[in-house]
């Protein structure tokens, strides 16, 4: 039986390992953050911890219990899956990285340390080198450019900025969205078009959408 003691290093272990994968989570603005990483990590460790007091102190066969997070965990991650009006589904990354922590969770709370810490680290890497890097591979014969458009904030938008993107055969590779006060957004996009030299043209074009305050290419 878990003593007082090993019962509050493990719980305290899962914040610090989820703590540090959510921190990344919450820098990039994403729909799940740190509280939310932090929270279900917790839980599955609980979950655990619960399973393993129950097969201790009576016949009551729990296992079943922690193999209910995992499965479980899909609803809360499904919530943070959005599909822009655009097509673009963003969140995939924040939803696996429930899960993840989650599991690492469960691992931390079964007393699997080396496992844990491992899980998170490799994490961690994934979520920040790889995503450097992945930016980096890019369909050959395209331009990459970063935009940042300043609207009005108005239903549909974003539907009309990727109206005339995709009339110009641009590539979305990423969308974000920032509010910056109670009317007007900011959207940044980073997008891959084959004809550098319709560059302005397109520009000119998204600045000519009814409401769109401004149109510039950063980075």
């Amino acid at each position: 039986m878990l003593d007082n003691k090993q019962v509050v290093i493990r719980l305290l272990l899962s914040i610090l390992l989820s703590g540090f994968i959510g921190i990344d989570r919450e820098s990039t603005q994403k729909p799940a953050g740190l509280r939310t990483h932090i929270l279900v990590s917790l839980g599955s460790t609980l979950i655990m911890l619960l399973s393993i007091y129950l097969n201790t102190e009576s016949q009551y066969y729990s296992d079943r219990i922690a193999a209910q997070v995992i499965s479980g965990i899909g609803f809360l991650g499904a919530g943070t899956i959005l599909r822009k009006d655009t097509g673009v589904i963003t969140g995939l990354t924040t939803a696996a990285s429930l899960w993840v922590v989650a599991a690492i969770g469960l691992a931390v709370g079964a007393g699997f340390y080396l496992a844990a810490i491992i899980s998170t680290i490799l994490v961690i890497i994934t979520l920040m080198s790889f995503h450097r890097f992945g930016r980096r591979i890019k369909a050959k014969g395209y331009h990459y450019i970063t935009l940042s458009i300043v609207s009005v904030d108005k239903p549909g938008q974003i539907g009309r900025v990727g109206q005339i993107l995709g009339d110009y055969g641009v590539n979305i590779l990423s969308i974000d969205i920032e509010h910056k006060d109670e009317e007007l957004i900011k959207i940044n996009l980073e997008i891959g078009m084959k004809e550098l030299s319709k560059k302005y043209e397109m520009m000119n074009s998204l600045a000519s959408i009814k409401n769109i305050m401004e149109v510039s290419q950063s980075g």
